[in-house]
């Protein structure tokens, strides 16, 4: 997880570069915590779906990742505005039409995760059951 983190905090990444090494991050952050990441970067027509991963009790998570350098649009997490939410939700059921039957699961939940990259240092805040 340490390198993902470093990888994150390195200076002069594109936007699209820092959007990837952020869901690296994330996606290393969760496993650290017995989260099991079972698909990444799933498209539909909605959108995509940044990571979905099972917990240790069987809940399919469906994460939103968003990775900021400043707050000068606002916190990572205010991204995840209500139409973001709507489409997310769409995605979502789209996923498990077509592979939820295959992962057993006794729920669902919409998590963030959230990055702010400042200098070398990067807070994570991980906001579960966000919407």
């Amino acid at each position: 997880m340490r390198a993902c983190l470093e990888r994150l905090a390195a200076p002069g990444l594109s936007g699209r570069e820092l959007g990837a090494a952020g869901e690296a991050a994330a996606q290393a952050w969760l496993e650290c915590r017995r989260i099991r990441v079972i698909g990444a970067n799933w498209r539909t027509r909605y959108g995509e779906i940044d990571v979905i991963a099972v917990t240790p009790n069987r809940t399919i998570l469906f994460v939103e990742v968003k990775t900021r350098r400043t707050r000068r649009f606002g916190a990572p997490e205010e991204a995840v505005h209500p139409a973001k939410q709507a489409n997310l939700r769409r995605a979502a059921a789209q996923w498990l039409g077509a592979r939820g039957a295959k992962v057993p699961h006794v729920g669902v939940r919409f998590d963030v995760l959230a990055l702010s990259v400042s200098g070398g240092d990067v807070d994570v805040r991980h906001i579960p059951g966000a919407f």
